[in-house]
This record gives C-alpha cells, structure tokens and sequence, in this order.
C-alpha cells in the first residue's frame, strides 16, 4: 500500500500558525495575533516540523525566515485554509451585516460593467464587511457539445466563481437559473465616422472591424450572420474586452458591435458614437447561474437577489437619464 500521511496528526490550527509565522516572520508577532504566548506558538511549530520533517523556519536577528520547503508548502496551506473558511462561513447563519465572507462573479466584462457600480454600493450599505471578486469569463470555441459556455459550468462546479453571468438561458439540469436582463448589439464608432452619414449594409461591410476575442480568433456571431445574407466583411483588429474596444474605436476608422447597455453607459465618456446595425445582430438575456446544491446557502442567494436588484436599477437608469 501507499503511504498515506495520518491526517489525525494534522491539527489544523497547526496550519493557521504556519500562516501568521509565515506572514509575520516573527515568532512573538504570531504570537500576539494569534492570541497566544509565544511558548505556546514555538510549540505548535515544534509539533509542525515533526509532521512535515522539516525545520520550516531559520531563526535571524529581526526574527525568522521560511526555509525553501515552508515556501514550497505556503501557496497550497493558505489555499487549503481559505476552502476551509469559507465552508465554515457558509455553515454559520448568514447575517449581511456581519458576514466577513468573499464572493466571486463571473461575467464578460461587458456584463459586470453594466451592474457593478449598484451592486458595490448595495454591498456597501447593507454588507460592508463582503468582499467581492469579479472574473471574467469568455465563451470557448465550440465543440460536440456545442455550448461556448461550458467553461462557465466548470468555473461554478470548480467553485472558482460563485454566481455565472452569461448570455444563455440553457445550462445543465444541475445548475439553478435566473434572467437577469434582455441586451441586443449596437455600433460604437468615432463620432465623425462616414458610415453615420450612410448607414448602409454595403457601408458596413466595406468598413474595418473591430471584434472582442480573448483568443484572437476573428470570426464572431456577427460573420456568421452575415454569411447567411451570402455578405462578409474584413476584421481588422482584435481586442479582448469591450472598454478597450471602445477606446479604440474613438481614435481609428474601425466600427465595433458592443451589448447595448454597456454602450449607453460608457460611449458617451469615452468619447464615441452609438448606432443601431443596418441589420439586426439578434437580442439575447442575460441569465445568472448558480448550482442547485449551493442554493441553500443563504449569503448565496442574498447575492443572488441584490444582483437582480442591481441589473434592476441599471436599466431603470439608463432608461430615465438625458441623452449624452
């Protein structure tokens, strides 16, 4: 058989006073944050050296030093630490008021751009101790599966993101589903571009593109549609989010298609023109995901509802505020 490390032996607050000797470099520091006399901290050390058969950290004047097996184990202990916390935070009654939890969202950064600016303030009123995480998410080249999404499914079943923000109502019977928002394309241009005077299909296909593409690939939604009216066009640039495509836009002759709330919040600042298409680049909703079996979880389905709330009050926004 495998030897196999008893785990009975591995306290775990051994592992949390690795963490503050490591981060302090300083056995009396570690001592006091932790609450402890320092006796007790030298001990714990004592008893962690022996499970791990190494000395873990050299004494030095200031204090101490990780040797190159402490370092070696640091990244893997404080990321062991942070899965237990956070099943521990999910245990304990949730209470925005004092919960000191960190939840990640996952969207294409022209979606959390849309909802981020409410949700931030939300969680500062009502859970100033939460902490949120953006992650962008992309869609993969399709495959037998054909969902460019399925990568947003591993990120929620991974536990990398809490809460998945894509525009697709389907996902696996296994995840929980809710619509935030329907969105549909627009332009964004540089305010004098020739195109505007003549909004034409023939225009727009003789006109350089620009197209969002983390991989560099080219080919979008939008070449597809146009091979269907037998039309294409020539892809000048690629970019890999829709802020930097938009800034681009203002200073070149290319012509981009965004998600219409994003334009209507952030082409008037960056100093670009909004435009319908010349033909319709088809409407879509925004659908938040989450796993079914994470649907207890109270802080989750908190989030859940003021992510609603914020998508809410985006378009109650852009829907009352002056044309720029």
């Amino acid at each position: 058989m495998l030897h196999e490390i008893d785990l009975s032996r591995a306290d775990l607050n051994l592992l949390v006073l690795f963490e503050a000797v490591y981060a302090e470099r300083h056995v009396g520091r570690a001592a006091a944050r932790l609450n402890l006399s320092t006796s007790a901290v030298s001990h714990g050390l004592g008893r962690l050296r022996r499970l791990l058969n190494d000395p873990l950290f050299l004494k030095t004047p200031k204090g101490v030093v990780p040797t190159e097996r402490a370092e070696a184990l640091a990244p893997g202990i404080n990321e062991a630490l942070r899965q237990v916390r956070s099943v521990v935070a999910r245990a304990e009654p949730f209470d925005p008021a004092t919960t000191r939890r960190r939840m990640v969202i996952g969207a294409p950064d022209g979606v959390s751009a849309v909802f981020l600016d409410h949700l931030v303030l939300d969680i500062a009123r009502y859970a100033p101790g939460l902490d949120l995480g953006i992650r962008q998410l992309l869609p993969l080249a399709e495959d037998e599966t054909g969902s460019p999404w399925r990568g947003a499914f591993r990120e929620l079943e991974t536990r990398a993101v809490d809460i998945a923000v894509i525009p697709s109502e389907k996902g696996p019977l296994r995840f929980e589903s809710r619509v935030l928002y329907e969105e549909d394309f627009v332009l964004v241009l540089r305010r004098d571009h020739p195109f505007l005077a003549r909004p034409t299909i023939e225009g727009y296909c003789v006109s350089g593109h620009l197209v969002v593409s983390h991989s560099g690939d080219p080919h979008g939604f939008v070449d597809t549609l146009l091979a269907r009216h037998g039309l294409a066009r020539r892809v000048a640039l690629t970019v890999p989010n829709f802020m930097f495509a938009c800034a681009i836009v203002g200073e070149t002759d290319l012509i981009c298609a965004v998600p219409r709330r994003f334009a209507e919040r952030f082409a008037p600042g960056l100093g670009v023109a909004m435009t319908e298409p010349p033909l319709s680049l088809g409407e879509f909703r925004l659908t938040a995901f989450v796993p079914r079996s994470a649907m207890a979880d109270a802080g989750l389905t908190w989030m859940l509802d003021k992510l609603g709330a914020a998508a809410r009050g985006s378009s109650f926004v852009m829907a009352t505020s002056d044309p720029a």
